[in-house]
């Protein structure tokens, strides 16, 4: 068994000067630094007064799941002898919060759209879908269900 560490850095840049000394009285941005690669600038979501202009930890929980699918799907497809020469996925994740102000995912719904060079390996390719699904690390690591649709 193999194990691979991932490291990140975060930094909270939303103090205007008063720190937390109330709700109101921060900016929920941040930025999250990994040696080598471009900074990426976070916030919360709108709906807890977070920066539309940012992306909001939620949105990249479903990114996450969206693009390891794609991932291992392009991989199986690639050993299986199939092209794809276009992928699109609109996934979409549901939130459920509840009164204190906590909450947990419920599902996140993949709609992944392929289009394989060889039509006749269309059928082929929709079944392997379920394998990726198997292999995925952050599927794999959830505790809601993730649902692959295909149109």
């Amino acid at each position: 068994m193999k194990i691979h560490q991932y490291n990140t850095a975060l930094t909270w840049t939303g103090n205007k000067g008063k720190g937390t000394s109330n709700y109101r009285a921060y900016d929920r941005s941040y930025t999250v630094s990994i040696p080598g690669k471009p900074d990426l600038l976070g916030s919360s979501d709108t709906a807890f007064l977070g920066d539309a202009s940012r992306y909001n930890p939620e949105e990249m929980l479903v990114m996450s799941l969206s693009s390891c699918h794609m991932l291992w799907y392009l991989h199986l497809c690639a050993d299986a002898g199939i092209v794809v020469v276009d992928y699109q996925d609109h996934a979409v994740g549901y939130m459920q919060q509840h009164a204190d102000g906590s909450g947990q995912f419920t599902k996140v719904i993949l709609n992944p759209l392929v289009k394989v060079e060889d039509s006749s390996m269309t059928a082929q390719a929709s079944k392997l879908h379920e394998k990726a699904h198997e292999m995925c690390f952050i599927a794999r690591s959830c505790n809601f269900p993730v649902l692959i649709a295909q149109g």
